[in-house]
């Protein structure tokens, strides 16, 4: 099941980021996805989903805007590995 949201945008918006409407969107998709991953709210494999990428695509997505792909910290990193 699918669903369709709707955003109404002035007309000059496209062309102050000169993106076609399509591209607009998916560039919509695809900075929503990145920044709930960033924000730790979805997980990888959903923001990939959200994003309507590959996960491959999605992590050459985070390279590009610099986002890290690793969202777990040194510290709890060494909590798992000690079992803490």
């Amino acid at each position: 099941m699918t669903t369709t949201i709707t955003f109404d945008f002035d007309v000059s918006a496209f062309g102050a980021l000169r993106l076609a409407p399509s591209e607009f969107a998916r560039e919509m998709r695809v900075a929503a996805a990145v920044q709930w991953y960033a924000q730790g709210i979805v997980s990888q494999g959903k923001a990939a989903e959200l994003a309507n990428l590959t996960r491959a695509e999605f992590l050459q997505e985070l390279h590009h805007r610099k986002i890290p792909a690793c969202q777990v910290t040194a510290d709890e990193l060494a909590d798992e590995i000690h079992g803490d």
